[in-house]
């Protein structure tokens, strides 16, 4: 199948003036978020026990933090506990499928992220920003909904990485920082971004990645937000890896490629899909300014 078709949902007879029903949805009222924070790479957790698996993506061979869902948040192994634990000790589909698309994309010259300012949202594991320190990027900054996800699996992971690899990639240069917080507020701590709310047409970030983090309907519009934020302008690029369909929830990627289509500012290309038959269909998408 041909993997860069420009996406679009709507006719431009439609217009605009369309509602975004999925959007207005009502859902269950949630806690208030945790405040944003920075959370230092010196913080990391000594009293979890954290243990690491190999993963091989392709070619590329990451290591796979393992920690307990029940010993750091005392949970009972559950995917997401929304607006309390919202599922970044687990290792999902999406990720090994980004670093996937990413790898395709620096084979085949469309992407390079040398010197490049990465910021990798909803991050976990951190594999797909992982792989942008490995390939030489500036900056790479890390962000979770979870402080606790940080401490205990996002910095002791990408050590452990980055430990590994060290003696055949110089990856001693990359400022590397991490920051906990909701995706509405998280941009008053992230010190790459535009807080007028407007277009980034200063500074901000070259690339984003994001995997797995449109399930929830609710949170689309913030998620948004905080790209237009933090996206470089001209030539910023955002790599989404999602399902096309979150079952039970509402959320996936044609819900939130509509939203983006409506608003006009960024342009959807796919990359890839995954369609394994055993599984819901996954894709990675490029956005970028149009």
């Amino acid at each position: 199948m041909a993997t860069n078709p420009t996406f679009q949902l709507f006719s431009s007879s439609q217009g605009s003036g369309l509602g975004l029903g999925f959007l207005d949805s009502p859902e269950p009222a949630l806690p208030p978020p945790p405040p944003p924070v920075e959370v230092l790479s010196s913080e990391v957790s000594s009293s979890v026990d954290f243990e690491v698996d190999k993963v091989t993506i392709g070619e590329i061979t990451l290591l796979k933090g393992r920690v307990s869902t029940k010993e750091v948040f005392g949970l009972p192994n559950s995917d997401l506990v929304p607006g309390v634990y919202e599922g970044g000790l687990k290792l999902w589909e999406g990720s090994i499928d980004l670093v996937k698309a990413l790898e395709k994309e620096s084979q085949t010259g469309n992407l390079s992220l040398s010197g490049k300012r990465v910021l990798e949202l909803g991050c976990g594991h951190a594999l797909p920003g992982i792989y942008a320190c490995l390939k030489g990027s500036d900056v790479v900054h890390f962000q979770d909904f979870n402080g606790e996800v940080l401490r205990c699996l996002t910095i002791p992971n990408l050590n452990a990485n980055l430990s590994e690899k060290s003696s055949s990639v110089s990856v001693g240069e990359t400022e590397v920082r991490f920051f906990a917080g909701d995706w509405s507020e998280v941009h008053q701590v992230l010190p790459l971004v535009n807080n007028d709310g407007e277009t980034n047409k200063k500074g901000g970030y070259d690339v984003i990645l994001m995997a797995e983090t449109i399930y929830s309907i609710s949170a689309q519009k913030s998620l948004y937000q905080l790209i237009k934020r933090c996206l470089a302008y001209p030539d910023g690029a955002v790599y989404m890896a999602a399902k096309k369909y979150y079952f039970g929830v509402g959320g996936g990627t044609r819900q939130f490629l509509s939203m983006i289509e409506k608003d006009g500012a960024l342009a959807s290309t796919l990359v890839s899909e995954v369609t394994d038959g055993s599984s819901n269909v996954r894709e990675v998408w490029k956005l970028s300014y149009k």
